[in-house]
């Protein structure tokens, strides 16, 4: 699996064209990205063929901010043909925020959804996996291992990886943060199948948009 960001129908073409087999659809990258709107999701919809993950978070940080404004969005994009999601909060403290991730998860029933990396974030990872790992539709965490990225998360990632089949870890790890093209040999060599990229494969960082040319440098890293 190889997911690349997508800001607009324009990042989403180019990502398609340079081998990307999924979208993570998000605005507003300097508050790390948050839920697109129904228009901009319609719009890169109907640019590619390929399947489309998307962001529910309606504010910087991990806490889940208005809830009724994130299931009312969840519901808008469900209803515009939206089947596939990314979402997870915490509680100040850093604890999973079950309350509020489990009323999201249902309010997008029916569909897979990916848990993001408010686990890099929480005060305990064991923790979050073990309290969301039976929410209805979730198949995968994204995760660099560590707040600070991969280089810093690169052995949790592995621990990890290595309990793959046990309750909480049943689900697929998709590499992201902080990864490099640098890192893709050894992750691939221990084991790991699925990476997400957003600035790497743009000129000029978040400023720019999606190189398809980059994309394809990274789907020959990965492999098909």
């Amino acid at each position: 699996m190889f997911e690349v960001i997508a800001l607009t129908p324009r990042d989403a073409r180019a990502a398609e064209s340079g081998g990307a087999d999924r979208l993570e659809l998000v605005t507003d990258m300097a508050a790390d990205g948050l839920t697109p709107s129904v228009e901009d999701f319609a719009a890169i919809r109907a640019a590619v063929g390929i399947p489309l993950r998307v962001m529910l978070r309606v504010r910087d940080g991990f806490t889940p901010g208005d809830l009724d404004d994130l299931l009312a969005r969840a519901a808008a994009l469900r209803a515009e043909g939206a089947e596939e999601f990314v979402l997870g909060f915490l509680t100040p403290d850093g604890a999973v925020d079950l309350t509020a991730t489990r009323a999201v998860a249902e309010a997008v029933s029916g569909c897979r959804w990916t848990f993001h990396r408010a686990i890099d974030h929480s005060a305990d990872r064991s923790e979050v996996r073990a309290a969301v790992a039976d929410l209805p539709g979730l198949d995968t965490f994204l995760t660099s291992g560590a707040a600070a990225g991969v280089d810093a998360g690169r052995e949790v990632l592995t621990g990890e990886l290595a309990k793959s089949g046990e309750p909480g870890y049943r689900q697929r790890i998709l590499v992201g943060g902080g990864l490099r093209a640098e890192h893709v040999p050894e992750l691939l060599a221990a084991g790991f199948d699925a990476f997400h990229i957003g600035g790497a494969v743009r000129e000029g960082g978040w400023a720019g948009a999606v190189d398809p040319a980059k994309v394809a440098h990274w789907r020959e890293l990965i492999g098909t």
